[in-house]
């Protein structure tokens, strides 16, 4: 049997490639009041984030071990990959370096310093090695090659979830709501959601998010996903954009960008993933 690959539902891999790839998915956790819902489980509203009132958690040690057993247990001892969220935006990473201990070398887990397909493309490309015949450590090592490799850049229609979840100081928020600045942010090296830029309108903040990815892919051939928010409509220019200005990109991938990060950006946010493929 191959070597399996996990990971959480912030990756928010395509459901055919996970399918395809034998990809396991943890939830991670909305909480509101005394309701916690798991992401790709349970059913959440749109409402829940946009009043601003939920929070998030991270999968636990508990729920990480059982699917870590399972999938060791379907790779025929063969290990388990485990490729999750930024260990700086998300508990989940140190909860699954605590959950791979019970199973000794069996199990490696990934910092994807990374969020969305950010992450996702991590856990494809160990993914992808294990389906060629990659045993653990060579499945192991194409994740750890992969990090890095992409880069998210995303653009909110509000501050204040950024404020809430501690993203941004209430000045910078403040500052940012009464000159109707839009912030462009990025995931940088480390896996932190960092201010990238600050832009007067929304049509060039876009921009500036599309000009951030073409500069870093540059005549590369790349793979892209563009997320949003509830924001199809702006998703969908994006999209046009960003096939116009990176003729490399093939058949960009529109998705929802998730319960969990839709909590810290707040609706209306869109953000795009790209990932040089040579």
């Amino acid at each position: 049997m191959p070597v399996v690959v996990v990971t959480d539902s912030g990756a928010r891999l395509q459901p055919q490639d996970a399918g395809m790839l034998g990809i396991r998915l943890v939830p991670l956790h909305v909480l509101t009041g005394e309701q916690d819902m798991r992401d790709g489980v349970d059913p959440i509203p749109a409402s829940v984030y946009e009043k601003g009132r939920a929070t998030t958690a991270g999968a636990s040690p508990a729920e990480l071990s059982e699917v870590y057993r399972q999938a060791l247990i379907d790779s025929g001892g063969d290990g388990v990959v485990a490729v999750h969220l930024s260990g700086r935006l998300s508990s989940t990473f140190e909860a699954a370096e605590q959950a791979a201990r019970e199973y000794g070398d069996r199990v490696h887990v990934v910092d994807s310093r990374s969020a969305a397909m950010g992450s996702g493309f991590v856990a494809l490309a160990a993914a992808r090695a294990a389906a060629a015949g990659a045993d653990l450590s060579a499945a192991y090592q194409a994740a750890r090659d992969a990090v890095g490799r992409s880069r998210c850049v995303m653009v909110v229609h509000k501050l204040d979830h950024l404020r809430r979840s501690g993203r941004i100081s209430a000045t910078s928020s403040w500052l940012g709501t009464a000159l109707a600045l839009k912030p462009v942010l990025q995931i940088d090296d480390d896996g932190k959601l960092v201010l990238a830029q600050r832009v007067r309108t929304a049509t060039k903040a876009i921009g500036a998010m599309v000009d951030n990815i073409v500069e870093f892919v540059g005549e590369r051939r790349v793979s892209v996903t563009i997320h949003h928010v509830d924001n199809t409509e702006t998703a969908e220019k994006v999209n046009e954009l960003v096939c116009s200005r990176l003729l490399t990109a093939h058949d960009p991938v529109i998705s929802e960008m998730g319960p969990v990060l839709a909590v810290h950006v707040g609706p209306g946010a869109v953000g795009v993933c790209a990932e040089p493929v040579d």
